[in-house]
């Protein structure tokens, strides 16, 4: 059993430090997993650059970390409902579990947690808090799901973007039989949006990228999306005017905006949807200001939600997904990267580094 644990340390914009730290001595009330596969996604990238989150100190990355239960208290095995050997996927948040917030299933807003997977400073112990190491801690109040242990890591890893797409798509878009959807944006979330859509009978799904995103568009007709287009460049079209078009005035039903930093989309996607329509906001911005017309959300009834990360209801809905083999999945997966790589597999993601085909990348860090 080794005593220290190597994990990627993030010290500052687009600092990463191989370190090591003491395996954490697990009690009767917490465990310890061999992570297998975590999961890049857009806000990684943002965190990387030092646009989100600079402040924190120190810390592991990784909040999309899915493993082998190594240790495992026997008060913990109890109320997780797990045992060692098993396959489980974390969830970001660490809650406390006895606020007002937790105890009425709004645990995401807990005031009272200490931070979590991924996001808290190396200072808190037991340190290995993050994906991007060879070992992570459960806390007593981690939140976790089983998943099959025979599905290949890569496509289990998957369980939060298509999470993220359950969640923002129908649980709060309320998509569902028949509707007409359009989603902006065609990365991981964009696709996972797409795939929890077709899953609940959306019979109109439309979404949009870049000229850059056409190989993601090409993936999306293949999971189903009937209209995928490009919004920029000679051959991009108006979208506003597309759906109109499209539906013959009707509109759509659902809009779910998922474009990192662009304002633009945010007035699409409202002026997408019909009169009673609802816009799900996904796409952070990093505080740039986005201008609203508020006349128009009050004269059409328009329901503007905001989506604030993935719940324990949508990452269990979406393992469910991938468990049933339905969909292709293993398609979504571009490239695949070991612990002394997790800048190259942040950058590769942004497009920075690479081939510029990246959809879905991944880490794992007992691979070379």
């Amino acid at each position: 059993m080794a005593e220290m644990v190597r994990a990627a340390v993030q010290t500052g914009p687009r600092q990463i430090e191989m370190r090591e730290y003491p395996r954490p001595t697990i009690g009767r009330d917490d465990g310890l997993i061999r992570v297998e596969a975590n999961g890049i996604c857009g806000s990684d990238v943002e965190i990387f650059s030092g646009e989100l989150g600079s402040a924190r100190g120190a810390f592991i990355p990784g909040h999309e970390p899915m493993g082998i239960v190594e240790e495992l208290g026997e008060l913990a095995a109890e109320r997780w409902g797990v045992e060692v050997g098993d396959r489980v996927a974390l969830e970001v948040i660490v809650p406390c579990r006895q606020c007002k917030d937790c105890l009425t299933g709004r645990y995401q807003a807990c005031r009272f947690r200490k931070g979590g997977h991924g996001v808290t400073p190396v200072d808190v112990e037991p340190t290995l808090w993050g994906g991007f190491a060879e070992y992570m801690y459960l806390s007593p109040t981690s939140v976790m799901h089983k998943i099959d242990k025979n599905l290949p890591e890569e496509v289990a890893a998957m369980y939060n973007p298509l999470g993220a797409g359950v969640r923002w798509a129908v649980d709060l878009g309320g998509v569902g039989l028949g509707d007409t959807v359009v989603i902006l944006g065609a990365g991981q979330r964009g696709l996972g949006a797409l795939i929890a859509a077709k899953s609940v009978g959306a019979s109109n799904v439309i979404i949009t990228g870049l000229e850059k995103d056409r190989h993601k568009l090409e993936i999306a007709k293949e999971f189903g999306a009937d209209h995928a287009v490009t919004v920029d460049g000679e051959n991009g079209v108006d979208i506003v005017e597309f759906v109109g078009d499209i539906t013959n005035g009707n509109m759509a039903d659902v809009a779910v905006e998922l474009t990192p930093m662009a304002a633009g989309p945010v007035t699409d996607a409202m002026r997408s949807v019909k009169h009673g329509g609802t816009v799900v906001l996904a796409g952070l911005k990093a505080g740039r200001e986005i201008p609203l017309v508020t006349d128009s959300i009050i004269q059409r009834g328009i329901t503007i939600k905001g989506a604030f990360g993935v719940d324990a209801p949508a990452q269990r809905k979406a393992i469910e997904i991938i468990e049933s083999g339905r969909f292709p999945l293993e398609k979504l997966h571009t490239h695949t990267f070991g612990l002394d790589q997790v800048g190259e597999a942040i950058d590769t993601l942004a497009g920075k580094t690479g081939d510029g085909n990246a959809i879905h990348v991944s880490v794992h860090p007992h691979k070379n």
